[in-house]
């Protein structure tokens, strides 16, 4: 017995270390970019790059924040996000219920349609997707960005709807019906706050995907009003490559976003990843 519970002991502080070890190796980058975006160009370029500032720079934040205009950005991606993310739990969690609870002769076929569209990269269909978008006269406006979006997004969505929404009984769907309850009724009242956990998935998924997303908005935008935060990053790699101080300034601002994101929900992220693969 006392073996067993020294071999525990052992385990449980090699779990720790190992737990340490991956946390020291995640956090550090991030403590080493913030550092570094107090220091000048010149003392990056001739200190040591692990050392702190000999003197603290704090005018490359305001110098990043205006030559960058993070505030139209930062107001860009929330747009984009907040509106593809909505858009995409209501047009899949419709389209799941038809396909888990209304089924019918189309029903694989449409099913399919959707689920194949998992197996498609970005990049194999960017070609024509902008030759399209720029075809119908959507290049450079917000709907030419949030229509691909949102369809990118719709096919893991209406996957995972589907599998969760299948597990609801049949039977609180026919008492509804009973009680003259219509399908938009029973989908709003019923279906929905059932499948709030897989809905939060779906939600983390998107948010995390249209925020950092960089090569889409890239291509179908060149105003500068329109553009995301990922995209004004960029502009910091190109004609201001050689500032390094404004650079990790913008990276920083760049990353706070979703670092706030991670922290203040992360207990619906646990939640929902971790429902959303139970069930699914």
């Amino acid at each position: 017995m006392a073996d067993i519970r020294k071999t525990n002991k052992y385990s449980l502080i090699a779990m720790y270390l190992i737990v340490i070890a991956f946390t020291i190796l995640a956090i550090y980058p991030i403590f080493w970019l913030i550092i570094q975006s107090f220091k000048t160009t010149q003392e990056y370029m001739t200190a040591s790059k692990l050392a702190f500032p000999k003197l603290w720079f704090f005018k490359n934040y305001p110098f990043a924040w205006t030559m960058g205009r993070f505030g139209t950005l930062i107001m860009n991606s929330v747009i984009y996000t907040s509106v593809t993310v909505i858009s995409i739990i209501i047009l899949s969690f419709m389209a799941a219920f038809a396909f888990a609870k209304l089924p019918s002769k189309l029903t694989p076929l449409l099913h399919g349609s959707f689920i194949i569209g998992i197996l498609l990269t970005l990049q194999s269909i960017l070609v024509p997707l902008f030759l399209m978008i720029n075809a119908v006269g959507l290049y450079n406006t917000r709907l030419g960005v949030l229509i691909p979006y949102i369809g990118i997004g719709l096919p893991m969505a209406v996957y995972l709807g589907t599998e969760y929404i299948k597990s609801i009984p049949d039977s609180i769907i026919e008492s509804a019906r009973i009680d003259g309850a219509k399908y938009l009724r029973i989908f709003w009242s019923i279906v929905m706050p059932i499948a709030s956990p897989v809905a939060a998935t779906v939600a983390i998924l998107g948010v995390t995907g249209t925020w950092n997303e960089f090569m889409l908005i890239n291509i179908l935008v060149s105003k500068n009003e329109l553009k995301s935060l990922p995209v004004g990053i960029n502009m910091f790699s190109g004609a201001l490559a050689s500032d390094y101080g404004k650079q990790f300034a913008a990276l920083v601002i760049g990353m706070t976003p979703m670092i706030l994101f991670y922290l203040v929900f992360r207990k619906q992220i646990t939640r929902g990843v971790s429902a959303g693969a139970v069930k699914g």
